[in-house]
């Protein structure tokens, strides 16, 4: 059974992490289970590492930049016990991309489309990537189209209450694409076949 405790980020990056909710849609986007080997590009501040790792049984998240992986590796600890086997890597992808993965998560947009030509190669079944800039966005639907791994685009946007004048008012989150697809057999055939799932402001 996954852990269901909240997720303690008390070490910061400049990035900052993805957002709860967010994260709360990626992972169940990727649906992880205790026999996946999970692959996250990107892992900043280790938020969806964490979340990651309370679900999937191993664990390999890259980070290009040495003092975001130790804010990953600090955040871990802090949230430890986690029962994943979790690998650590210093590396820009697609290079120190394993060959075994079974979900996969993009967390910004750098080199995506070798990332998913990567993905593609080795089969990876469940692949999500966040974007939050519409141009991106844009390129990175025609990309997973394009590799034919296109499940799903879902626009996401949260705001939040706060008190104004004895009242709720609510401050808007920056929306987010979550961009969701795969290859082989995990994928249904309605959406391998159908991309029409995709929102249409997407």
């Amino acid at each position: 059974m996954p852990r269901t405790s909240a997720t303690r980020l008390p070490h910061d990056a400049k990035a900052g992490p993805t957002k709860p909710e967010i994260r709360a849609v990626t992972v169940s986007k990727l649906g992880l289970t205790s026999e996946d080997h999970f692959v996250e590009v990107g892992s900043c501040t280790g938020a969806v590492t964490i979340d990651a790792a309370r679900r999937a049984g191993r664990v390999t998240a890259l980070e290009r930049k040495p003092d975001r992986l130790a804010v990953t590796e600090k955040n871990l600890a802090a949230n430890a016990p986690i029962d994943a086997d979790v690998d650590l890597v210093e590396a820009e992808a697609p290079a120190g991309l394993p060959n075994d993965a079974d979900a996969l998560f993009l967390g910004g947009s750098r080199n995506f489309e070798a990332v998913l030509d990567h993905a593609v190669e080795t089969g990876v079944s469940r692949v999500v990537m966040n974007v939050s800039r519409l141009e991106v966005a844009g390129r990175a639907v025609e990309a997973f189209r394009d590799r034919d791994i296109l499940d799903e685009v879902v626009q996401f946007q949260a705001s939040h209450g706060y008190e104004l004048a004895g009242a709720t008012s609510f401050d808007s989150d920056n929306p987010v694409y979550v961009i969701a697809g795969g290859v082989g057999e995990a994928r249904s055939d309605e959406a391998a076949g159908d991309t029409t799932a995709e929102r249409g402001d997407a």
